[in-house]
């Protein structure tokens, strides 16, 4: 199959700006089209080892990222999301058209996979125990996501959602470029320096955004799902040694709950699915600084949950 580094850049820029690309992302297929440089320049650094599916007639979402018209094209420029030719979001500056597709795909997903139990929350695989590290923004979370599966002989599934299928209550993949912001983005630089990177976008409503390259083996294994094993909410705290605290279930699975974006709306079924997520994984704290500590950490509890 092919793959966008099957494109030179001046092809994928050509497809882009007419008649798309069906991007392959896990079990979902993107129509997008894009005449924004930045966008282009995006995907072919960090989807270069995504499949595109040939033109099959379908696709899960049909995106549009394309600048501004009328005045805005020419100033304070900004490009425009569509979904479906429907914009449901106020246009951003042009230069942060590549955060707004990546922004723009979480929500593609999050509002239409009803079929699994979508919960905010980093997933990663080792030895076959997936571990969901749910928090909130500010916590740590997706540098020590971007640590364990760049040096941590972690696989990435997802930086952002974490997909619970309804059917069987497997994790569903989704590895695409982990999002770094503000100070965390030169941590992981000095870190781990063979990381790639995408540009760092300044004054976005997060602060400076940079994202991070999925590993080439976890987009190859995009179709084996996990089952969970471990359930950890991280909390990066300056100066702290590695604390690992076991959570009660019950505690554990409230937080869940409130880490999840369609919880109340699958009802029984998300009460069902997040009962057997919760109660089929060890729950902990964790308080970390230093990143390898917290791959120490890491590595013993996949061994413990294995």
């Amino acid at each position: 199959m092919a793959t966008v580094s099957s494109l030179s850049a001046a092809e994928l820029r050509g497809r882009l700006a007419g008649p798309g690309i069906y991007l392959r992302t896990g079990s979902f297929v993107t129509l997008l089209r894009s005449s924004v440089a930045h966008v282009a320049d995006g995907i072919g650094l960090l989807y270069a080892d995504y499949p595109l599916e040939d033109a099959p007639g379908f696709a899960d979402f049909h995106v549009n990222l394309d600048q501004a018209g009328g005045l805005r094209r020419w100033f304070r420029r900004q490009v425009v999301f569509k979904n479906d030719g429907h914009a449901p979001f106020k246009p951003l500056p042009l230069d942060q058209a590549f955060p707004m597709f990546e922004w723009s795909m979480n929500w593609c997903v999050s509002s239409r996979a009803h079929d699994c139990l979508i919960i905010h929350a980093a997933v990663i695989e080792r030895d076959g125990v997936a571990a969901l590290l749910p928090a909130p923004p500010g916590s740590g979370k997706s540098t020590l996501c971007a640590a364990l599966v760049l040096r941590g002989g972690w696989r990435l599934l997802s930086d952002e959602l974490t997909l619970v299928r309804l059917s069987d209550g497997l994790i569903e993949p989704l590895p695409r470029p982990v999002s770094l912001k503000n100070a965390s983005i030169e941590v992981i630089r000095a870190w781990a320096p063979e990381a790639v990177f995408s540009r760092a976008v300044h004054d976005t409503n997060k602060g400076t955004v940079a994202h991070v390259k999925a590993p080439s083996a976890s987009v190859a294994r995009a179709h084996e799902a996990a089952r969970a094993g471990l359930i950890v909410f991280p909390q990066y705290v300056a100066g702290s040694s590695a604390v690992l605290e076991p959570m009660a279930r019950g505690r554990a699975f409230m937080q869940v709950a409130d880490n999840a974006f369609n919880y109340s709306t699958l009802g029984g079924a998300g009460f069902d699915a997040l009962g057997e997520l919760v109660a089929g994984s060890a729950s902990y704290r964790f308080r970390y600084a230093s990143l390898d500590e917290a791959i120490d950490t890491f590595a013993r509890l996949a061994a413990l949950a294995a």
